[in-house]
Parts: C-alpha cells; sequence; structure tokens
C-alpha cells in the first residue's frame, strides 16, 4: 500500500465535493492509464466527475444519469474485465438504503439491507474491472473491495469530519 493520509473536512452528503476526495479521485481519473478506458458510477447522484465518468447510474430519476435502475443491475450491464475505473459510494448503511429505496417510492426488503447488499455489488465490480483496473471505494470502514475479490488495497484517505458525525474512509483498491 503506498499512502495512508489522513485529512480534516466538514461532511457533505455529496462525498465527492469533500476536498480531499474530490483531490484523490481527480488524480486517478487524471492518470494516462485509466483515463483512457471505461469509468462508470453506479450511485452518481451530483457527481462532480460527471463529465470523466463514461457511463453513470442512479436510482432516483431526479439525478442526471445514463441509467435510473438498481445499482447491482447496472454493474451486471458490463462485460468482464471491461472497465477501467468504478467509483463505488453505496449508501453507507442499512438506513441510509433505507431512505434511499423509499425516496423513490422503491418497497425495502430485508435482502436490501444486509451484508451481501455490498457483498453483491463487490462481486460484480471485481468480474467488470479489467486486471490493473481500479475501484475508489467511499464508506465508514475500509474494506474496500479486498483481496478476496482479487484486489490488493493501493490507498487509503481517512476523512475525519469531527464531533458526532462518522469518518469517510476511502480506499482505493487495484485488481492484480
Amino acid at each position: 500500500m503506498k499512502n495512508i493520509s489522513r485529512k480534516w473536512a466538514m461532511p457533505n452528503s455529496q462525498t465527492f465535493r469533500i476536498k480531499p476526495i474530490k483531490e484523490l479521485i481527480g488524480t486517478y481519473l487524471s492518470s494516462p492509464e485509466l483515463s483512457k478506458g471505461i469509468v462508470i458510477d453506479p450511485f452518481v447522484r451530483d457527481s462532480v466527475f460527471k463529465e470523466k465518468t463514461t457511463y453513470t447510474n442512479d436510482l432516483n430519476p431526479d439525478y442526471e444519469a445514463d441509467y435510473h435502475e438498481d445499482a447491482l443491475y447496472f454493474l451486471n450491464r458490463w462485460n468482464t474485465d471491461q472497465v477501467s475505473v468504478v467509483l463505488f459510494d453505496p449508501p453507507y448503511s442499512p438506513r441510509q438504503i433505507t431512505e434511499c429505496y423509499q425516496s423513490v417510492g422503491k418497497k425495502v426488503t430485508m435482502t436490501d439491507t444486509q451484508a451481501s447488499f455490498w457483498g453483491n455489488m463487490k462481486k460484480a465490480i471485481s468480474r467488470i474491472v479489467h486486471k490493473g483496473g481500479i475501484v475508489i471505494s467511499c464508506g465508514w470502514n475500509s474494506g474496500g473491495i479486498g483481496r478476496s475479490n482479487g484486489f490488493e488495497l493501493e490507498e487509503v484517505l481517512l476523512v475525519p469530519h469531527g464531533g458526532w458525525h462518522n469518518d469517510t474512509i476511502v480506499t482505493v483498491d487495484r485488481k492484480l
């Protein structure tokens, strides 16, 4: 792993607008080896990286995106080893999943709020990212996509927000 850094920032529901996170993602998306490939974002919301993202998705039709479907369905659209970069900023908790689904009138099932919600997406991401490709994951843990899915942790950014706010942890995993 090349870098572990800790940078303070105010919380923001638009994760990619948080300065240290925006800088980290911008660095990877600007790299010559990754900028020529397919970049996808299954939870785009109002991302500042829409211009650098090849395909975007958001369940909520109020957000501008190429697709408005379940993230797992969106991830399964891609062929094996087709994608260079995945920007992976899913809902961080069962409560956030519930709020997201309810905001678009979708019924939340027990399956939607179990660990398999994230695990199934990580397996799909593992299948579609080519060797040397990266996944930038945001969340409340440093699990990233994981070695068990064929990735090696390359970088970790810890963004403490202070007070009672949960930290945002950004991992960059590269496919072996």
